[in-house]
């Protein structure tokens, strides 16, 4: 691809040529885009993905890559974040969000409107449309128990709707994980409730994960799915790995299901320690690991 003939062709949209990705993810590794771009709403993506889409160049969606690893190769092609996309309003119990909106900033407007249902997700660091494509979840909680519909761009350029029946919902999957498509916008059904008891338990939730999670260090957040009949950090800490270093990152000594970057820790370091922790796992206890973060990009 050609990216100064791209950048030109898009004056009106923030497009960055070689940008380290490691300026967004929150572990702070992670290679160059070649394109990173920053559309404003639901018509200058459909824009960019029909370019991509009529000159061949590969795209990928990224929302705040929170629960995400770009390899240290980075990615090749057009990287479109939705950070600008950011729209939540509020239409009786329903909640209409872009998709660049972080699930935080709606499980505060919720309670500004002294709405409940999302209490759960209020230290969840991701985009709403990272949160649906994930099925993101904490605390009992889930997307999938407030979700109405999402408006989807195809990579054939149709704009659809997708209703719960579609979505396929199950532990941290959603429909949407088998195709490569935007979530534009998601709606919520919430239900009236006392703002102090909204207020209460939110408080309760952050006070939890401020006391259990390592917050002070950048993380990809909770590494690895919930394996059936086990809790992942338990199997962690039995296996003698908490507090392992491999390069610049770590097993978290507060928690066990994170990894966190003490050290200028590079992407390989992340995905090595992964692959380290699921082959000793498995050997240990015939346990696999599976990811719930999740790893792309080229390799160094």
């Amino acid at each position: 691809m050609n990216k100064e003939e791209m950048i030109t062709q898009f004056p009106e949209i923030a497009l960055l040529k070689d940008e380290p990705l490691m300026n967004y993810t929150y572990t702070k590794t992670g290679g160059p885009a070649d394109i990173l771009a920053f559309p404003k709403n639901a018509a200058e993506v459909k824009q960019l993905v029909d370019y991509c889409r009529n000159e061949g160049i590969p795209w990928l969606v990224l929302g705040n890559a929170s629960n995400l690893i770009v390899r240290d190769g980075g990615i090749r092609g057009v990287v479109i974040m939705l950070a600008e996309m950011n729209e939540i309003a509020v239409e009786g119990t329903t909640i209409t969000v872009a998709a660049g909106a972080k699930l935080i900033d709606t499980t505060y407007v919720a309670l500004h409107e002294s709405l409940t249902g999302f209490e759960f997700a209020c230290g969840i660091p991701g985009s709403v449309g990272g949160a649906v494509f994930m099925n993101a979840g904490a605390y009992e909680g889930e997307i999938q128990d407030v979700f109405v519909s999402c408006d989807v761009l195809l990579a054939d350029g149709q704009i659809v709707t997708y209703h719960q029946a579609e979505m396929d919902f199950a532990y941290r999957h959603s429909a949407l994980q088998e195709q490569q498509a935007v979530i534009l916008t998601a709606r919520f059904a919430l239900a009236e409730g006392p703002q102090e008891q909204i207020k209460k338990r939110m408080d309760e939730l952050t006070a939890l994960r401020q006391e259990k999670q390592p917050l002070e260090y950048p993380s990809c957040g909770s590494v690895f799915k919930r394996p059936k009949g086990h809790f992942t950090g338990a199997l962690i800490q039995e296996a003698g790995l908490q507090g392992l270093k491999w390069g610049g990152a770590q097993i978290s000594e507060k928690h066990a299901g994170f990894i966190v970057n003490v050290d200028h820790a590079t992407a390989t370091d992340y995905v090595e320690l992964i692959a380290h922790i699921q082959a000793v796992i498995k050997e240990k206890f015939d346990v696999t690991l599976e990811t719930e973060v999740r790893i792309i990009g080229a390799h160094a």
